[in-house]
């Protein structure tokens, strides 16, 4: 390392010792970031994601926060003078949601594919086939966000309790479930792992769910007149359809009649897909921003554009790729945006976008009429 002991200043002699045979420094510019950081540029002389396991907690006890990021060719660290302290959580918030998401979940099913009797007594003899439903969902939704969940305390990640979002003028009845990170992610490796273990998690319980409401369903022919909806298909759902019915259906006039569980598990391979969208701040996008960086700025737009063309067989579509377009405009890179992927990690990322792949559903609900 180059001794620039003069040009650290005596307020930053324990910056110098704690990057002495980590990082060789080339440069050192005071006063970036708007004033509130410190630029190093140079070269990493170990791994970056050890770099900043030995760097973070000297800046920490200083009060301060060191970023890793790749600008160009250059290797630049970032010290920064804050530490993010994250607000304790509403520990009585996912209890509320919970319980509104369950009877949102009823009142969907019930009225959206039951149509029972407008009496009270009608509506209570058809909750009871709405509960197998909106538990089985539920369930998934749940893993799936317990799955984000762990993963991030596992990497040192504060995150909220899961939160399910009740929505009971949609067919499922709830908008999904959500966790949100109050701290940033250390590296790449982690915001892949976290990204990826939600939907991993969903579909472990999904794909058994869909299984055992297959079983519960029956095979009849399709209506001769309309007024009916027929919920899409993806390859995964096709295969499994496949896999229980031993034959590929709809076909010859013939489908499958949901169980509720069954439609529970569709929708959840579908919730899935969506969240695997690989784009803006979804599962997916921070599957692929882990793989590729910054280069998602324009696989972004790519999706936008594909998102608008299929909202030409599905509107709902149109609201994907507004969603994507704004929450893609803002992004919080990881701490140490340098670290590359791990063998296993390139791997479990594959897997992940291979799941999109099977899972997508490009017409979700068709009407017929």
């Amino acid at each position: 390392m180059t001794d620039l002991q003069p040009t650290f200043g005596d307020d930053l002699y324990w910056l110098r010792d704690a990057l002495r045979g980590i990082f060789d420094i080339a440069s050192i510019t005071r006063g970036a970031r708007g004033g509130h950081a410190v630029r190093i540029e140079g070269r990493f002389l170990r791994d970056p994601a050890e770099a900043y396991a030995h760097l973070a907690p000297a800046c920490r006890a200083r009060e301060k926060t060191p970023l890793f990021r790749q600008e160009g060719d250059d290797e630049v660290i970032y010290v920064v003078d804050a530490v993010i302290r994250p607000s304790p959580n509403r520990k009585w918030l996912p209890i509320v949601l919970a319980v509104l998401t369950v009877l949102s979940t009823l009142f969907a099913y019930v009225f959206f594919w039951e149509m029972p009797e407008l009496s009270l007594s009608g509506i209570l003899r058809t909750i009871p086939k709405g509960i197998p439903f909106a538990v089985s969902l539920l369930s998934i939704l749940v893993g799936h966000e317990l799955g984000h969940y762990f993963m991030a305390r596992h990497h040192g990640v504060t995150v909220t309790l899961p939160h399910l979002i009740p929505f009971p003028f949609s067919p499922f009845g709830t908008m999904g479930a959500v966790i949100r990170m109050k701290s940033i992610p250390p590296n790449r490796r982690a915001m892949l792992r976290i990204g990826a273990a939600g939907p991993i998690a969903g579909l472990l319980l999904a794909i058994p769910i869909l299984i055992l409401g297959l079983n519960l369903s029956h095979l009849a022919p399709l209506p001769s007149e309309g007024g009916y909806v027929i919920e899409g298909g993806s390859l995964l759902y096709m295969l499994v359809k496949r896999l229980v019915f031993g034959r590929w259906i709809p076909s010859e006039g013939v489908d499958v009649m949901l169980h509720p569980v069954a439609f529970a598990g569709w929708a959840g391979l579908l919730v899935t897909s969506l969240n695997l969208i690989p784009a803006g701040q979804l599962d997916g996008g921070h599957v692929l921003y882990a793989l590729v960086g910054d280069k998602t700025r324009y696989t972004n737009w790519v999706l936008i554009g594909l998102l608008v063309l299929l909202g030409v067989f599905w509107q709902g579509w149109l609201v994907w790729a507004a969603l994507v377009f704004v929450f893609s405009r803002h992004r919080v890179n990881p701490l140490d945006d340098v670290s590359s992927l791990t063998r296993t990690d390139k791997i479990v990322a594959a897997v992940v976008l291979l799941f999109f792949v099977l899972t997508f559903t490009p017409l979700p609900l068709r009407f017929v009429t």
